[in-house]
């Protein structure tokens, strides 16, 4: 997420999603605050395995779900035990362009951009029964039904919690879901709900849609590449863990765009920044994750989620019987800190499990 968005701070005894905007904080270390302008625009070196996944180019194009065009990209063939990755907030379906090349031998391995990020479109209302319906729909074009096995569901951060909705509500559409670094932050309050619902009622919805909405701004416009790319960084905010990742993830997170001034054409955010503000979130509340779909868990070691887990706090609507794997050295953003760790324990997961 670039650091040029300005976000209403929530109450501080608000729970969150672990990649939901906050306000941005003041002091961060350039490594943070800025990660890629040491490089002015240039690419930082990679290995040789980052370079070869990527030159397995995926099939990609866009698929009408409820009036909007979804970007969806694919590997493997046809017909193999099927895969669909989702990415996290603010991000696209190319966070996931250098792991799907190593699960796509013995799998037909699909990932969308969801609408409101990517090259997908924009929505004037997003909702999780909405993005389920994306999902579905993505696995369905990538023709994940044609396997003798239903697809299994993979989901980073907020992507994790659109999985966990889907398989939640739809349990008929998968084998079973992989929720990866995914943090809820807990139910809300009883007195929550309540505050809620009486700020809609005095707003005149008498429907309450979750808690308050942020506002934002929009994407600013960069005269020039380099100086987009400096304004690249994570949220939450970490040390990148490979820098040739987080070069190739912001590249592929911008699009050129019609000057403020008129002087001609710069580089802005892919993503809707108003994503938040219209989100509605209030189908959450009556789930039930009472399931006998299989589920598991990958975090990073040093994630805030992690830290939440080791101060007690666990969700009380997961099962508790979930087997977990943790990928050390790692924060938040397994795929940039750890992408060959986060290969191996997908690989090695997928090996023996769901059975």
């Amino acid at each position: 997420m670039p650091d040029d968005q300005s976000l209403n701070p929530a109450p501080s005894d608000e729970k969150r999603d672990v990649d939901e905007p906050v306000p941005l904080q003041d002091g961060l270390p350039p490594e943070i605050a800025s990660p890629l302008a040491p490089f002015a625009g240039a690419k930082p070196s990679a290995p040789a395995w980052f370079d070869e996944a990527l030159a397995h180019e995926p099939e990609r194009r866009m698929v009408p779900v409820l009036g909007a065009n979804i970007e969806l990209l694919t590997w493997g063939e046809v017909g193999q035990p099927g895969l669909i990755l989702v990415h996290g907030n603010s991000a696209h379906a190319d966070w996931w362009s250098f792991i799907a090349p190593f699960l796509a031998d013995h799998h037909r391995v699909a990932a969308l951009s969801l609408s409101g990020m990517g090259d997908s479109d924009w929505r004037e209302t997003y909702t999780f029964e909405t993005f389920a319906a994306e999902i579905h729909a993505c696995a369905e074009a990538a023709g994940l039904y044609e396997a003798p096995v239903k697809p299994i569901y993979i989901g980073h951060s907020f992507g994790g919690s659109q999985v966990f909705y889907s398989a939640a509500r739809y349990p008929e559409r998968m084998r079973a879901a992989v929720l990866v670094d995914t943090g809820f932050g807990g139910p809300p309050t009883a007195e929550q709900e309540e505050q809620w619902r009486k700020e809609a009622e005095k707003s005149g919805d008498a429907r309450w849609r979750g808690p308050p909405q942020r506002r934002t701004r929009p994407n600013r416009v960069y005269a020039t590449l380099e100086e987009a790319l400096t304004r690249f960084r994570f949220m939450p905010p970490q040390v990148p863990g490979n820098l040739y990742v987080a070069d190739f993830i912001a590249r592929r997170s911008l699009k050129r765009a019609p000057m403020a001034d008129g002087s001609g054409e710069g580089w802005t955010w892919k993503f809707d920044p108003y994503l938040w503000g219209k989100l509605d979130r209030g189908n959450m509340a009556d789930l039930d994750p009472a399931s006998a779909l299989p589920m598991a868990q990958i975090f990073g070691d040093r994630s805030a989620i992690m830290k939440r887990m080791g101060a007690g706090e666990r969700p009380d609507f997961l099962p508790g019987d979930v087997p977990s794997i943790t990928i050390p050295d790692s924060e938040h953003h397994i795929m940039v800190d750890q992408p060959l760790a986060l290969v191996a324990a997908l690989r090695a997961l997928l090996a023996v499990w769901p059975g």
